[in-house]
């Protein structure tokens, strides 16, 4: 079975990479390299290490059954694995399989590559839902909404800034992606303790060269506050989805009606109402983020293992690194087709618009006609509750009330909503730079090499988000000198 979620939630391609299968041809993968990395430090004859290539099995169906079988009677994973290679290697020269390794050097450094391949699914999905609120945000921008806070209307926005605002927020997901797999996209092959006592680090180097990882310091295992932050990042994918989901699910409500998903000529709503329309993806996308917030959660508690290790993470990551790749994936393409699809009823929007979303423009009217701050705020105040009792206009209650020094055309532009509106397209112009500085182009300037201390993570975050790239451009603009404080990455 490809993975460990349910079939429903598991994207074919993501799912792919989770197969038992593809586990151990990636496991054998990082044994083949490493007995070819022997080879290239003259510790075993080139020979040896080419028969092992040739000679290695097929990882199939069969494969796996045979390692499950063995696992049966050494009741370890690893070592019924290695002792299935080697029965089909044969010869002498299987013996050279695992030769000087323990057991996570090839299950951490596999399932770091694997773990970079799924967030390479998961950065190009985080861009499909970015490019969808985009879109959605450039199309509607001057379409007027009703902003609410706490449930209740505020003051006048437009769909187009709600999507921009998505926007934004999914991208600074897809950068928490890309340093996520820049911080899972490494391997050791380093010991029972990470000191190398039985293989050359030559090895190690060879076989993430090949896997496109980078070589990290370790203990036995590679430290999970790497995979902790993955998980974060696919908790906060789901809650950027789950955000969304939220606000769909509130406005397509009978009362509201200002939305609707997507709905198929054939699509059933209800088994009981034909009526019914309801927002079930946004429900259970919304369902969904719940769970990637509780993997998140145990990333965490896999942080602290005893000594150079234990086990303690082992049986929680094969379960929650497959599930949360799968569901972070699931819920981000969904969440693409959800915002593409959405129907906005731009007019029941309009007519949804109350009057008193104008008050604040009110009391500063008043306020600008000399009155105190308070006394304008407790007329205004009046008066909206009065036109709200009595279900009366707004303006109309104003316009007589004697306590009110505004005349007709003075009062027109105060519930004029193109003046308050005015400065809506100004969240396009974020949009525009969301790729000002891409996360990829800072990996890019790391050169792949693991620093420590020579770039603050802090400083790396600010840059992301234009903070620190003015300071950064400066030092550079002024001879070449970084600016105080400014960190430098190794060449």
């Amino acid at each position: 079975m490809p993975g460990v979620v349910i079939r429903r939630y598991s994207p074919p391609d993501m799912a792919e990479l989770f197969t038992d299968v593809s586990r151990l041809e990636t496991w054998l993968e990082v044994e083949l390299l490493a007995v070819e990395g022997l080879a290239g430090i003259g510790r075993i004859p080139p020979g040896d290490a080419a028969a092992v290539r040739r000679r290695a099995p097929k990882v199939d169906d069969a494969f796996v059954a045979d390692v499950e079988a063995r696992e049966r009677v050494t009741d370890h994973d690893v070592a019924a694995f290695v002792d299935v290679v080697q029965a089909r290697i044969g010869g002498p020269e299987a013996s050279w399989i695992h030769y000087g390794l323990t057991s996570s050097d090839v299950v951490d450094t596999a399932q770091c590559a694997t773990l970079a391949r799924a967030a390479d699914l998961l950065i190009s999905a985080a861009g499909g839902l970015v490019a969808a609120l985009r879109a959605r945000a450039e199309e509607l921008i001057d379409v007027p909404v009703a902003g609410r806070t706490h449930g209740m209307q505020a003051e006048p926005t437009t769909f187009g800034a709600k999507f921009a605002l998505w926007a934004l927020q999914a991208d600074r997901d897809r950068q928490r992606l890309r340093r996520a797999r820049r911080a899972v996209a490494v391997g050791k092959l380093s010991g029972a303790v990470g000191t190398y006592s039985n293989v050359d680090p030559a090895v190690e180097a060879h076989v993430c060269q090949a896997l496109g990882l980078r070589p990290v310091p370790a203990t036995q295992v590679i430290a999970r506050d790497r995979h902790a932050e993955y998980l974060y990042a696919c908790a906060s994918a789901g809650a950027t989805v789950e955000l969304i989901a939220t606000e769909v699910r509130l406005l397509a409500r009978s009362e509201v009606g200002e939305v609707e998903e997507p709905f198929a000529s054939e699509q059933k709503g209800s088994s009981a109402m034909p009526h019914k329309r309801n927002p079930v993806l946004s429900e259970r996308l919304c369902g969904l983020a719940r769970l990637l917030r509780g993997y998140a959660t145990t990333g965490l508690e896999n942080v602290a293992l005893w000594h150079e290790r234990d086990i303690s993470h082992s049986s929680v990551e094969r379960v929650a690194l497959p599930d949360a790749s799968l569901l972070t994936c699931y819920v981000l393409r969904k969440a693409t087709a959800l915002v593409s699809g959405l129907v906005v009823h731009a007019d029941r929007a309009r007519a949804n618009i109350s009057d008193l979303v104008f008050s604040q423009s009110v009391l500063l009217a008043l306020v600008d006609a000399g009155l105190t701050r308070d006394d304008a705020y407790r007329i205004v105040q009046r008066d909206a509750h009065a036109a709200s009792a009595a279900g009366r206009r707004f303006e109309d209650v104003l316009a007589a009330d004697a306590d009110v020094p505004l005349d007709a055309r003075t009062l027109g532009a105060v519930f004029d909503l193109d003046r308050v509106l005015r400065h809506r397209r100004r969240v396009l112009e974020a949009l525009d730079a969301l790729e000002a500085l891409d996360a990829l182009e800072v990996v890019d300037a790391l050169d792949g090499t693991e620093v420590v201390d020579a770039l603050d993570g802090t400083e790396v975050v600010d840059a992301l988000d234009g903070t620190g790239a003015d300071d950064a451009g400066d030092g550079a603009a002024s001879g070449g000198q970084a600016a105080p404080g400014t960190k430098r990455a190794r060449p």
